[in-house]
């Protein structure tokens, strides 16, 4: 297998592009901690198993703001997506979408199924 470095401002390129493609607002705040949260995911997936203890603090910590306001603006900026996004791009990345009638993915799943594309087609380590 080939392992090419990629550097964090193509990782973060890459994110900005799929949350566009999913319909995420570059307006809202929940769209910054979104991608840093992925980003940080793809990095070490080990994250996703410790969302509320080391990811939300680590982003709050960075962002000068409480681990509440990270998730509470994570999980608007995801719900956002999931009621104005492309229902044929979430059916293609999770397999179901809202026009399916299913419920929206939680913060931990998005963060993690996004991290993982990520990590397969940039073969981030």
């Amino acid at each position: 297998m080939i392992t090419i470095q990629v550097t964090e401002t193509q990782i973060e390129r890459y994110v900005s592009d799929m949350m566009l493609e999913l319909g995420v607002p570059a307006h809202l705040r929940g769209y910054y901690y979104l991608r840093e949260a992925i980003v940080l995911t793809a990095r070490d997936m080990e994250l996703v198993g410790s969302v509320t203890k080391l990811l939300y603090p680590g982003i709050a910590k960075r962002s000068h703001t409480n681990i509440q306001r990270v998730e509470r603006a994570i999980r608007n900026a995801i719900e956002v997506s999931w009621e104005r996004g492309n229902p044929a791009v979430f059916e293609e990345l999770f397999g179901y979408s809202s026009a399916s009638g299913a419920p929206r993915p939680t913060n931990s799943e998005y963060i993690a199924r996004i991290a993982d594309r990520v990590r397969l087609d940039l073969s981030v380590s």
